[in-house]
């Protein structure tokens, strides 16, 4: 009876408790529902975020792999044979692993000549040779190229070169391509390197034509054609030196350095980002940026954030400001510089060639080992003059004045060096 009377009363102030307000137990249920589900969303968060950072941390990584860095370099060459229906020209190429601790494969490795003369190729038969030079391996007879393993020394392979022809004196110079491929991290990539050997050397006494100016005489020096074989002290010493005295200045056109530097692409070997496909457009038709390749090529020197930066301002300082051409000031020097395709002399008209590396200390070097005062310089046929960089004591003002009427021209005369003499009095 007194459990009756207990259960009924304890029934009536649950009733009550429960109608007024949530019972104790169902508000810890509830709460621990609450609590479990941001719980969760922490975890899943947290999982979320660590994933994220596992994933950024393999890709920086990544991106800082050198992948397959392997580098045929232009190597060293030699004409060896130069007789009129006879040329032979041997090259020393090295594979260099630019890695630290990897190992690249060369499964293929073979050379293809355009040659480029004054007159018809008709007659001019050609033989090439590849031969592996590696210390471990001995090359075959039958001249198959076997997959060689480079590692962290250098291995090297000899090209030679043979023209035969009834007449070979219009010969200019020869373009190799040297087509190999790269087997590693990178997988399995197509490389290619560009050599440009010259086969016609101008005398010395071929630059006679002095010109006057109101205050120097200028000399066009003829030279053959320069490549990245050349160096532009010994190109000086060659060419220049037997006609000056103290106190010349010997100019050089910035795209004979930057070619002599080996700074030239083709455009099969750029590839084009989101950036430069879409600003190129902007340009005008006749800029070496007007081009997505050439526009690309700037990228890779400079990087997409200051490209699109200086492309932005520069386009607001010109529509708002009327002040033009403040995106070359802003993305640096080689924004002016980059000769896009058909810029310069084949066959470098099908390259992309590069404004020049350090030119101030290449005018350095040439004044410390020839005496002679030196200039890196842009001159166009419209009457621009733009000077890289001078030696020390080198007045600006008379290379202005010398080079105003562009001597050594823009089209084949092939005088990439102008000997400049000051008037005395």
């Amino acid at each position: 009876m007194a459990a009756t009377c207990l259960s009924d009363l304890l029934g009536e102030y649950l009733g009550e408790y429960s109608a007024s307000q949530p019972h104790p137990i169902e508000t810890i249920i509830e709460v621990w529902h609450r609590n479990m589900g941001t719980a969760l969303g922490i975890t899943v968060l947290l999982i979320g975020l660590t994933i994220g950072l596992i994933w950024l941390a393999v890709e920086w990584q990544y991106r800082r792999r050198p992948g397959n860095k392997l580098e045929v370099t232009a190597g060293t060459w030699e004409i060896q044979t130069a007789d009129p229906a006879h040329y032979r020209l041997r090259g020393q190429l090295a594979l260099i692993n630019r890695t630290q601790r990897l190992e690249i494969m060369v499964p293929e490795l073979s050379v293809e000549t355009t040659l480029l003369s004054k007159g018809s190729l008709a007659g001019i038969q050609q033989h090439i040779q590849v031969i592996p030079q590696h210390e471990d391996a001995p090359s075959r007879p039958d001249g198959y190229w076997f997959a060689y393993i480079v590692k962290r020394k250098p291995s090297h392979v000899a090209v030679v070169l043979d023209l035969q022809g009834s007449d070979l004196s219009q010969l200019q110079s020869v373009w190799l391509r040297v087509n190999y491929v790269t087997y590693g991290p990178g997988g399995r990539l197509a490389q290619t390197r560009h050599i440009v050997l010259p086969l016609k050397f101008p005398t010395v006494t071929a630059s006679k034509n002095w010109r006057s100016t109101p205050q120097s005489k200028i000399l066009p020096i003829h030279t053959h054609l320069l490549s990245q074989i050349d160096d532009p002290v010994e190109i000086v010493q060659r060419y220049v030196s037997p006609h000056a005295q103290p106190g010349d200045v010997i100019t050089i056109g910035e795209t004979p350095v930057a070619l002599m530097q080996g700074r030239f692409r083709h455009p099969s070997e750029i590839r084009p980002g989101w950036v430069a496909r879409r600003i190129c457009y902007f340009f005008m038709p006749t800029s070496s940026l007007a081009t997505a390749c050439g526009m690309q090529s700037l990228v890779d020197i400079v990087g997409a954030g200051r490209v699109v930066s200086a492309f932005m301002l520069g386009a607001v300082a010109k529509k708002f400001l009327g002040k033009p051409g403040l995106f070359y000031q802003l993305a640096g020097e080689q924004a002016r510089l980059i000769d896009d395709v058909t810029g310069t002399l084949p066959p470098y008209d099908q390259f992309i060639v590069l404004g020049p590396e350090n030119p101030q200390q290449v005018v350095d070097r040439i004044y410390q080992e020839t005496g002679l005062g030196a200039a890196i310089v842009d001159v166009n046929d419209l009457k621009a003059v733009k000077i890289l960089a001078a030696s020390a004591g080198v007045s600006l003002s008379l290379l202005e004045q010398a080079l105003i009427s562009n001597p050594a021209g823009n089209a084949d005369e092939q005088t990439p060096l102008v000997l400049i003499r000051p008037m005395v009095g």
